[in-house]
């Protein structure tokens, strides 16, 4: 199952180095596909789209997610299990349907397409992300920690940042990096909401790919790997290094 996953991407990042530009034979090694990668002006902008839109919603969504699993985790209110149920919604129901929901909802608003139009569908996709993995960081919770705070005169401010977000944080990075993850790679919200000339990395990769595969895609890809894994090696290092310091 891992061979099946990962040889394509191997594959991919050694076609990247491929000097033929069908990418379908070897016929030697060569760094011209990166070098055309970084001056398509195109590319680049639809990479500098979806960062944006990505790095919004992670901020978004951590800080609604966060929020709305304390409240569902510390108190009772009317229509809780509503709410409860309402979050596991966007994690069911099929993209393409949401994104149609919203482009109906913005042609009835009379909204301008653009960048912008993109961020709430993402942020309404992905905030139950960030819930459901910091409420399952706070069932596990000692509630006894923040007792004692409050019994050495601390008080709610001060015991939220100095004792219950550096617990949660680990929960909270973990989220983010998944929304961040789903928002970059979402292409179905991106294709019906984003305005002509805002087109995200997905969209443009898919009119790319249905005239053939460029090797500048191969390039592109391989950067993105790296980039991912180079941040998946840093947050499991700094998650380490806060457990070890509690």
């Amino acid at each position: 199952m891992f061979l099946f996953f990962y040889v394509p991407i191997l594959v991919l990042m050694v076609y990247s180095f491929n000097d033929s530009k069908t990418g379908t034979t070897w016929t030697g090694f060569t760094f011209e596909w990166y070098a055309q990668l970084f001056s398509n002006g195109q590319i680049l902008s639809a990479t500098k789209n979806s960062l944006f839109i990505a790095i919004v919603t992670t901020v978004i969504s951590a800080l609604i997610g966060t929020l709305a699993a304390l409240a569902l985790h510390r108190y009772d209110f009317p229509g809780k299990k509503l709410f409860d149920f309402l979050f596991y919604i966007p994690v069911v129901i099929p993209h393409v349907v949401v994104a149609v929901a919203l482009l109906s909802l913005y042609g009835w608003m009379d909204v301008t397409l653009g960048t912008t139009t993109v961020i709430p569908g993402h942020v309404a996709l992905t905030t139950s992300y960030v819930i459901f993995v910091v409420m399952a960081r706070l069932v596990r919770f000692d509630s006894s920690i923040e007792e004692a705070a409050k019994d050495l005169g601390a008080n709610g401010w001060h015991t939220f940042w100095r004792v219950t977000f550096p617990l949660i944080f680990p929960a909270i990075l973990a989220g983010s990096l998944l929304v961040f993850t789903i928002s970059l790679d979402e292409f179905n919200i991106s294709y019906f909401t984003a305005g002509p000339g805002s087109n995200t990395l997905p969209v443009l990769v898919y009119s790319m790919v249905r005239q053939g595969i460029s090797p500048e895609i191969n390039a592109l890809s391989t950067i993105m790997i790296l980039l991912i894994v180079i941040g998946v090696i840093a947050a499991g290092k700094g998650m380490g290094s806060s457990n070890k310091s509690r």
